[in-house]
Protein backbone atom coordinates (compact mmCIF):
# COMPACT_ATOMS: atom_id res chain seq x y z
CA UNK A 1 0.00 0.00 0.00
CA UNK A 2 1.31 3.44 -0.93
CA UNK A 3 1.36 6.17 1.68
CA UNK A 4 2.00 9.88 1.51
CA UNK A 5 5.72 10.67 1.77
CA UNK A 6 7.10 11.98 5.03
CA UNK A 7 9.01 15.22 5.38
CA UNK A 8 12.27 14.28 7.06
CA UNK A 9 14.63 16.76 8.67
CA UNK A 10 17.50 14.32 9.23
CA UNK A 11 18.36 10.65 9.73
CA UNK A 12 21.48 9.79 11.70
CA UNK A 13 22.98 7.43 14.26
CA UNK A 14 24.37 8.41 17.64
CA UNK A 15 24.37 7.53 21.31
CA UNK A 16 20.90 7.84 22.82
CA UNK A 17 21.26 10.92 24.99
CA UNK A 18 18.09 10.71 27.05
CA UNK A 19 15.50 8.44 28.70
CA UNK A 20 16.13 5.05 30.28
CA UNK A 21 17.76 4.05 26.97
CA UNK A 22 20.49 6.64 27.55
CA UNK A 23 23.94 5.59 26.39
CA UNK A 24 22.81 2.99 23.85
CA UNK A 25 23.68 3.21 20.14
CA UNK A 26 20.55 4.34 18.33
CA UNK A 27 19.27 5.37 14.91
CA UNK A 28 17.32 8.63 14.82
CA UNK A 29 14.66 9.77 12.37
CA UNK A 30 13.85 13.43 12.91
CA UNK A 31 10.63 14.39 11.15
CA UNK A 32 9.99 18.00 10.19
CA UNK A 33 7.30 20.27 11.57
CA UNK A 34 6.00 21.15 15.02
CA UNK A 35 2.74 22.54 16.33
CA UNK A 36 4.38 24.14 19.39
CA UNK A 37 6.98 26.85 19.89
CA UNK A 38 8.64 26.16 23.23
CA UNK A 39 10.82 28.91 24.64
CA UNK A 40 13.67 26.47 25.29
CA UNK A 41 13.43 24.51 22.02
CA UNK A 42 16.83 23.20 20.88
CA UNK A 43 15.73 21.91 17.47
CA UNK A 44 14.09 24.96 15.87
CA UNK A 45 15.67 23.96 12.56
CA UNK A 46 13.20 21.05 12.44
CA UNK A 47 10.24 23.44 12.15
CA UNK A 48 10.69 23.88 8.40
CA UNK A 49 13.84 22.17 7.12
CA UNK A 50 13.60 18.82 5.39
CA UNK A 51 12.92 16.76 2.31
CA UNK A 52 10.20 14.31 1.31
CA UNK A 53 10.90 10.61 1.22
CA UNK A 54 8.97 7.36 1.38
CA UNK A 55 8.54 4.99 4.29
CA UNK A 56 10.39 2.15 2.58
CA UNK A 57 13.43 4.38 2.05
CA UNK A 58 13.44 5.45 5.71
CA UNK A 59 13.18 1.85 6.93
CA UNK A 60 15.97 0.83 4.55
CA UNK A 61 18.28 3.58 5.78
CA UNK A 62 17.58 2.75 9.42
CA UNK A 63 18.19 -0.94 8.75
CA UNK A 64 21.52 -0.19 7.08
CA UNK A 65 22.74 1.51 10.24
CA UNK A 66 22.63 -1.84 12.00
CA UNK A 67 21.09 -0.89 15.36
CA UNK A 68 18.02 -2.50 16.87
CA UNK A 69 16.99 0.73 18.56
CA UNK A 70 15.43 3.61 16.62
CA UNK A 71 13.91 6.86 17.83
CA UNK A 72 11.31 8.87 15.90
CA UNK A 73 11.57 12.48 16.97
CA UNK A 74 11.04 16.02 15.70
CA UNK A 75 9.73 18.67 15.86
CA UNK A 76 6.57 16.76 16.63
CA UNK A 77 6.75 13.48 14.70
CA UNK A 78 3.10 12.46 15.11
CA UNK A 79 1.79 15.48 13.20
CA UNK A 80 2.45 14.00 9.78
CA UNK A 81 -0.25 11.91 8.14
CA UNK A 82 2.00 8.92 7.42
CA UNK A 83 3.84 8.85 10.76
CA UNK A 84 1.70 6.00 12.05
CA UNK A 85 2.55 3.88 9.01
CA UNK A 86 6.26 4.50 9.64
CA UNK A 87 5.89 3.28 13.23
CA UNK A 88 4.01 0.20 12.01
CA UNK A 89 6.71 -0.59 9.45
CA UNK A 90 9.57 -0.25 11.94
CA UNK A 91 7.79 -2.36 14.57
CA UNK A 92 7.08 -5.01 11.92
CA UNK A 93 10.80 -5.11 11.07
CA UNK A 94 11.58 -5.92 14.71
CA UNK A 95 13.06 -2.61 15.85
CA UNK A 96 12.59 -1.28 19.36
CA UNK A 97 10.88 1.99 18.45
CA UNK A 98 11.01 5.06 20.70
CA UNK A 99 8.69 7.98 19.93
CA UNK A 100 9.57 11.36 21.40
CA UNK A 101 6.28 13.30 21.40
CA UNK A 102 5.34 16.63 22.93
CA UNK A 103 2.19 15.58 24.77
CA UNK A 104 -0.23 17.60 22.67
CA UNK A 105 -1.08 14.82 20.20
CA UNK A 106 -3.36 11.97 21.25
CA UNK A 107 -1.47 8.70 20.80
CA UNK A 108 -4.51 6.41 20.63
CA UNK A 109 -4.30 5.91 16.83
CA UNK A 110 -0.62 4.95 16.89
CA UNK A 111 1.13 1.59 17.30
CA UNK A 112 0.97 0.50 20.93
CA UNK A 113 4.14 -1.59 20.58
CA UNK A 114 6.25 1.58 20.32
CA UNK A 115 7.68 3.15 23.47
CA UNK A 116 6.29 6.66 23.92
CA UNK A 117 8.42 9.28 25.65
CA UNK A 118 5.89 11.99 26.37
CA UNK A 119 7.34 15.43 26.96
CA UNK A 120 4.55 17.21 28.82
CA UNK A 121 5.27 20.92 28.59
CA UNK A 122 6.13 22.84 31.75
CA UNK A 123 5.06 26.47 32.36
CA UNK A 124 8.40 27.96 31.29
CA UNK A 125 7.87 26.52 27.81
CA UNK A 126 4.84 28.83 27.40
CA UNK A 127 3.15 25.84 25.75
CA UNK A 128 1.72 24.04 28.79
CA UNK A 129 -1.84 24.94 27.80
CA UNK A 130 -1.55 22.50 24.90
CA UNK A 131 -0.86 19.39 27.02
CA UNK A 132 -3.36 16.62 26.32
CA UNK A 133 -3.54 14.80 29.62
CA UNK A 134 -6.00 12.27 28.24
CA UNK A 135 -2.80 10.62 26.98
CA UNK A 136 -2.04 9.48 30.53
CA UNK A 137 -4.67 6.75 30.30
CA UNK A 138 -3.02 5.47 27.11
CA UNK A 139 0.46 5.11 28.56
CA UNK A 140 1.91 1.65 29.21
CA UNK A 141 4.34 0.82 31.98
CA UNK A 142 7.11 0.72 29.35
CA UNK A 143 6.42 4.34 28.35
CA UNK A 144 8.06 7.38 29.92
CA UNK A 145 7.03 10.92 30.77
CA UNK A 146 9.52 13.77 30.61
CA UNK A 147 9.37 17.19 32.24
CA UNK A 148 11.86 19.80 31.04
CA UNK A 149 12.64 21.95 34.08
CA UNK A 150 14.08 25.45 34.02
CA UNK A 151 13.51 26.30 37.70
CA UNK A 152 11.56 25.68 40.89
CA UNK A 153 8.20 26.66 39.37
CA UNK A 154 8.51 24.00 36.66
CA UNK A 155 9.67 21.43 39.20
CA UNK A 156 6.75 22.01 41.57
CA UNK A 157 4.31 22.03 38.65
CA UNK A 158 5.68 18.70 37.44
CA UNK A 159 5.28 17.14 40.88
CA UNK A 160 1.69 18.37 40.94
CA UNK A 161 0.95 16.81 37.56
CA UNK A 162 2.56 13.53 38.62
CA UNK A 163 0.48 13.46 41.77
CA UNK A 164 -2.78 14.34 40.03
CA UNK A 165 -2.39 11.66 37.36
CA UNK A 166 -0.51 9.02 39.37
CA UNK A 167 2.47 9.13 37.03
CA UNK A 168 5.08 8.02 39.57
CA UNK A 169 3.38 4.64 39.90
CA UNK A 170 2.33 4.31 36.24
CA UNK A 171 5.49 5.06 34.24
CA UNK A 172 9.11 6.17 34.49
CA UNK A 173 9.23 9.91 35.17
CA UNK A 174 12.17 11.86 33.75
CA UNK A 175 13.22 15.25 35.09
CA UNK A 176 15.36 17.07 32.53
CA UNK A 177 17.20 20.33 33.28
CA UNK A 178 17.13 22.92 30.49
CA UNK A 179 20.69 22.80 29.16
CA UNK A 180 22.63 25.90 30.15
CA UNK A 181 19.76 27.25 32.27
CA UNK A 182 18.96 24.79 35.05
CA UNK A 183 21.84 23.36 37.06
CA UNK A 184 21.66 19.56 37.00
CA UNK A 185 23.15 19.35 40.49
CA UNK A 186 20.42 21.54 41.90
CA UNK A 187 17.69 19.54 40.20
CA UNK A 188 19.21 16.28 41.43
CA UNK A 189 19.33 17.66 44.98
CA UNK A 190 15.61 18.47 44.81
CA UNK A 191 14.81 14.96 43.57
CA UNK A 192 16.82 13.46 46.45
CA UNK A 193 15.36 15.88 49.02
CA UNK A 194 11.79 15.07 48.01
CA UNK A 195 12.41 11.32 47.63
CA UNK A 196 10.89 11.40 44.16
CA UNK A 197 10.47 8.25 42.09
CA UNK A 198 12.00 10.12 39.18
CA UNK A 199 15.11 9.82 37.05
CA UNK A 200 17.44 12.75 36.43
CA UNK A 201 17.54 13.06 32.64
CA UNK A 202 20.71 14.89 31.59
CA UNK A 203 21.17 15.26 27.83
CA UNK A 204 24.49 13.44 27.60
CA UNK A 205 24.79 13.93 23.85
CA UNK A 206 25.18 17.67 24.47
CA UNK A 207 27.91 17.03 27.01
CA UNK A 208 29.68 14.72 24.58
CA UNK A 209 29.31 16.63 21.32
CA UNK A 210 28.35 20.17 22.40
CA UNK A 211 25.01 21.91 22.42
CA UNK A 212 25.24 23.25 18.86
CA UNK A 213 26.11 20.02 17.06
CA UNK A 214 23.55 18.42 14.74
CA UNK A 215 23.23 14.81 13.72
CA UNK A 216 24.39 13.56 17.09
Amino acid sequence: MEHSPLKVCEIFSSIQGESTYQGLPCSFVRLSGCNLRCTYCDTTYAYDEGYETGIDEIVSRVGAMGFGLVEITGGEPLLQQSAGFLLDALVKEGFTVLVETNGSINIAPFNSSAVYIMDFKTPSSSMDRFNDFSNVNLLKKEDEVKFVVSGAKDYEWAIGVCGKYGLFRRVTVLMSPVFGVMDAGTLSSWIIRDRLRARLNVQIHKHIYGSRSRGV
